[in-house]
């Protein structure tokens, strides 16, 4: 076992005057975290000399010092004996006001909180864990993050490097560096073999987790013998936080031969991806500059606001009737930001009728992934306007025949809107599980959709029938209203990322929208909630079953298998054993949920909401789905469509 007596031996040997005691080496590293802090911060301790250019400390004290100066300064933990030498560095910090650790309970949700911290607050955090099953965890809740595009450094402890034997938890294998492998398959990694090599680690980290276009998780594995190895550490050599300027395009050609393209086309189609998120204005101007009907992704609800005569909602392989009719049509299509998956494009044949493809992305993959396509490369804000700019000038917009494509796609859209309000005004449908008439999934969603757009609540939304019905209700009028982790369809993840909500500088309420299996994924926000002080709600829309899976199998086979279940559990009485919890019965009635929602909200803390909903065929009881997927029995109809496709 590595002590700090032994550290100091090696110090020593090596001319450090770290060497004195422990009792120094532990004074020096509590001195630099009260000069960071009275200085107002590491750089600004760098800036005025508080701190000298060289120091010595260890590993994990270096590993601190790098995530401050890329600005990370809160860890979510749960240590191990893969990190009790980190651990105590963060204890030092902590107790000096430079860092804020936050113990969780389970490493995938904690993964989830931390993903939401970094994507609904933009504050990035590192995730800490001990070696093995706690390490894979954390990955796998990581898949999130790497699909969504959110930035999350993950450190993982990791096995020695002397190899004198297999430490516990690392991979039984005689091999070196497994850990490191494994996670370089989800994103970028580092194995800090050699403590000298922070500096390269953590270029390449800030490199990752601050990518402009494509940010991911950043794996950083920690042998548990190089945490506490000494180092001399060069604190102005220790890269900062990558900076970058918007990139565009160096001349007007492709931007005029885009605009022309444009102009010629009379139906042309905006596809919003998830990469547009923040981009709101920008993708208005264009959309209105094109003359465009604007189709959604799942995850960019509110780039143009709800109301707005060209949004045509949601398209893909869970649609609407506006947005897929629009997709079906178009002869030109624009995508923006997108990276053209399954859900957002019918896998691969979602524009049966188009020709070519203007493709505007900051990542080469995504803007090349069509054939025929125009590509303009860089920045989504400064493309936009500058292909805005140039519709503008030659009056796209009026070009012949647009007129009449918006007019068609707002009968579609007002199709839509009939179609969704019959079923949000439908009455509770007697339901075989309960025994009696309960709310609809849609009418039960929108109730507590309309709700949060009132009180300007956030809105997270689990996988599942859930999130699916989810993106199809809410009317939102800005990205950043609307959370919905369709990269991955990770069950649990609103309900453990709502913990971001007590760790974020400035909170928004927020309330996680869950079926009862999301639920139970992660269940330990209950406590977690009341242990940071978050202040915001769960709402369980029970079904007891998988209700999303069961209607495919229904549409795919015409049988249901294996996807509910006969226990009957009550949340509200599971939820209230927390101590400080509210847990409220949502009733089953629209005006006994809005009841229980506005008791909720005037909890002044954390609340949950248990409500019953229907699950059967009914036609009012579900919104459809408008598209086409690769999945099952359709799996040879759609490939076969999409071989005779050019695109």
């Amino acid at each position: 076992m590595t002590s700090y007596s032994a550290l100091d031996t090696v110090a020593r040997q090596s001319g450090s005057p770290a060497a004195q005691s422990p009792a120094s080496w532990l004074d020096r590293r509590r001195e630099r975290a009260r000069i960071i802090a009275r200085a107002g911060g590491f750089e600004k301790a760098i800036a005025c000399g508080l701190l000298p250019k060289l120091v010595e400390v260890t590993l994990s004290e270096a590993l601190v010092l790098g995530l401050l100066k890329q600005g990370v300064r809160k860890y979510l933990a749960i240590f191990g004996h893969g990190s009790t030498d980190l651990g105590d560095v963060l204890r030092v910090y902590e107790e000096e006001g430079v860092t804020q650790t936050f113990n969780c309970r389970n490493e995938v949700a904690m993964a989830h909180a931390a993903t939401a911290l970094a994507w609904q607050y933009k504050e990035v955090p590192a995730v800490v864990t001990s070696i093995g099953p706690g390490a894979l965890q954390a990955m796998a809740g990581s898949l999130a993050a790497a699909s969504n595009g959110v930035g999350v450094y993950h450190i993982y402890g990791d096995e020695t490097t002397f190899g004198e034997g297999y430490n516990m938890q690392q991979v039984p294998k005689p091999e070196q560096g497994l850990f490191g492998r494994i996670t370089a398959l989800m994103g970028r990694s580092y194995v800090l073999h050699t403590p000298q090599a922070l500096r390269d680690a953590m270029r390449q980290g800030g490199q990752t987790v601050f990518h402009p276009y494509r940010a991911g998780p950043f794996y950083l594995l920690l042998p548990l013998n190089t945490q506490p190895a000494p180092l001399t550490l060069n604190l102005a050599a220790l890269p900062g936080r990558p900076s970058l300027p918007a990139l565009s395009l160096e001349d007007d050609g492709p931007v005029k031969a885009a605009a022309q393209l444009i102009a010629r086309a009379p139906r042309v189609v905006l596809k919003a991806g998830g990469g547009t998120r923040g981009h709101d204005e920008a993708v208005r101007r264009l959309a209105e500059a094109a003359g465009a009907a604007v189709v959604l992704s799942p995850g960019s609800s509110g780039v143009l606001p709800d109301a707005h005569p060209q949004n045509m909602h949601v398209g893909g392989s869970k649609g609407s009737i506006s947005g897929n009719a629009a997709m079906a049509a178009a002869e030109l299509v624009v995508v923006v930001g997108s990276r053209a998956v399954c859900q957002s494009d019918c896998s691969g044949i979602g524009y049966p009728a188009a020709k070519a493809v203007v493709n505007i992305n900051g990542d080469l993959t995504d803007l090349l992934h069509y054939n025929a396509t125009h590509a303009l490369p860089g920045d989504i804000s400064a493309v936009c306007n500058r292909l805005a700019a140039e519709l503008e000038r030659i009056g796209a917009a009026g070009a012949v025949g647009k007129a009449e494509w918006l007019a068609e796609c707002a009968a579609h859209k007002a199709e839509w809107a009939t179609f969704r309000a019959e079923r949000f005004a439908a009455e509770p449908v007697m339901d075989e599980t309960f025994g009696r008439p309960v709310l609809s999934q849609p009418a039960a969603i929108k109730v507590v959709a309309d709700f949060a757009r009132r009180i300007g609540a956030a809105k997270l939304f689990d996988a599942g029938d859930v999130q699916a019905n989810g993106f199809q209700i809410v009317e939102d009028d800005r990205t950043g209203d609307t959370f919905t982790e369709t990269g991955a369809s990770y069950m649990g993840f609103a309900v453990s990322a709502l913990l971001a909500s007590g760790l974020a500088e400035a909170p928004r309420y927020t309330i996680a929208f869950t079926g009862d299996g999301s639920f139970m994924m992660n269940p330990q926000i209950l406590i977690d909630a009341i242990e940071h002080g978050v202040r915001g709600m769960v709402v369980i829309f029970d079904n007891r079953r998988m209700a999303a899976i069961s209607s495919l199998q229904v549409a795919q086979y015409g049988a249901t298998f294996k996807t509910h279940d006969a226990v009957a559990v009550d949340y509200a009485a599971l939820a209230g054993s927390v101590a400080g919890v509210l847990a409220l019965h949502g009733g089953f009635t629209a005006d006994r949920l809005t009841a229980a929602l506005a008791r909720a909200y005037a909890h002044d803390g954390f609340s949950v909401v248990h409500v019953p909903v229907h699950a059967g065929d009914d036609p009012l009881a579900g919104l459809g789905a408008w598209g086409n997927w690769n999945v099952g029995n359709w799996c040879e109809e759609v490939q076969d469509v999409w071989i005779a496709q050019d695109l």
